[in-house]
């Protein structure tokens, strides 16, 4: 008996609720199916599914071997691609994705590293805010924020959190002065991102808890670098991910406003189709992301 390969189908199964649909999957016949699931539990001396003809449910020992398998079968595929990859020369297009506002602001940091340590890649880069389907649109990987769909069929990791902040130019503050609570920013001027929700409200932390704080937007685009760039001249109090504001932060150009009023957060992840047979160039640029971003519950960006 291919132990393997039985897990693989006994997880497919379990999956799909199916022996067709799972054999269909795995480009098998339905009786190849059922064969592997009975030499497994013959294997193991238990019942793994209970059948009938319109059902197929797990049993409580087939519930337990699932959960198990499900962690062993990706450590199994990631340790045969890691042994594959040594024989293996990241090479070809690396088609890359990212929503527009993380592209923007990082993609100029994070991948130079990448570009020099792998100079027979061409980096392909895709940014946008419209629903994305890797898979469909012949993208390798991509940069992926919380407040995105991700097809469920997707392999993702997370790579860091992301707060909001609001914070403003000294000019600003020196001018029209810091608020000193949340619904002192309906006196001032907003610069804001043009979300329909966010052009009358902010959502922070008050002495009520977290709530929609109104305010009056004076400026409103669709583009976060041209919001930082009002912010920068002095144009108003902005709120955008830390991501985008963390360098000006750190050079004292733009100010917190507000700094112990939680804004809310954003997780970045990111995506790619499968870890099975992935090639050489997606598995380096896996890595070498993973080893950039080690705490993904941390703000990278503060």
């Amino acid at each position: 008996m291919d132990r393997l390969q039985s897990m693989r189908v006994f997880a497919k199964v379990a999956e799909q609720g199916s022996f067709v649909r799972a054999a269909e999957n795995l480009e098998i016949s339905n009786a190849v199916a059922t064969r592997f699931i009975a030499d497994l539990e013959a294997h193991l001396g238990t019942r793994l599914l209970n059948r009938s003809t319109r059902k197929l449910s797990l049993t409580e020992a087939g519930q337990a071997y699932l959960e198990r398998v499900r962690h062993i079968l990706p450590e199994i595929d990631d340790a045969e691609a890691l042994v594959s990859l040594e024989t293996k020369r990241p090479t070809g297009t690396l088609a890359l994705y990212s929503v527009s506002g993380f592209g923007q602001t990082q993609l100029g940091k994070i991948l130079p590293g990448y570009a020099k340590a792998y100079p027979e890649v061409v980096l392909d880069i895709t940014l946008s805010d419209r629903p994305v389907d890797l898979v469909e649109e012949g993208m390798d990987v991509g940069f992926f924020s919380s407040l995105q769909k991700i097809d469920a069929s997707m392999v993702v990791r997370k790579l860091g959190v992301s707060r909001a902040i609001l914070c403003a130019s000294a000019e600003y503050i020196e001018k029209h002065g810091a608020p000193q609570t949340p619904d002192e920013l309906s006196s001032h001027i907003c610069l804001n991102f043009s979300h329909e929700h966010l052009r009358h409200y902010w959502h922070l932390e008050t002495e009520d808890g977290m709530r929609d704080v109104a305010i009056i937007s004076r400026v409103v685009s669709n583009n976060s670098t041209l919001l930082r760039d009002f912010a920068l001249a002095g144009m108003g109090i902005v709120m955008r991910p830390s991501f985008s504001l963390g360098d000006d932060l750190r050079s004292g150009r733009l100010q917190r406003v507000l700094p112990n009023h939680r804004a809310g957060e954003i997780a970045i992840s990111l995506a790619y189709s499968s870890r099975r047979q992935m090639s050489a160039k997606v598995r380096s640029f896996v890595d070498y992301i993973s080893e950039m971003f080690p705490h993904p519950e941390a703000d990278a960006w503060l």
